[in-house]
């Protein structure tokens, strides 16, 4: 197991958060994606791409 800091605990947090809401909401949540999502979450742009993959992930497991 990785021992987190709490900087990087605090990340991992908000990107499951933001990850969450945006599996929940794929179909209406505003394009581009990486802008709307660094605006409602408060995000980089590289912890939005992690999300983005999270969630890509998590939609072909649930097909």
């Amino acid at each position: 197991m990785i021992d987190l800091t709490a900087p990087e605990h605090e990340t991992s947090a908000i990107v499951d958060e933001a990850a969450a809401w945006y599996f929940e909401n794929f179909r209406t949540v505003e394009r581009p994606i990486v802008p709307s999502l660094r605006g409602r979450f408060g995000l980089s742009n590289h912890q939005a791409i992690v999300v983005i993959r999270q969630v890509t992930l998590m939609r072909a497991r649930a097909a």
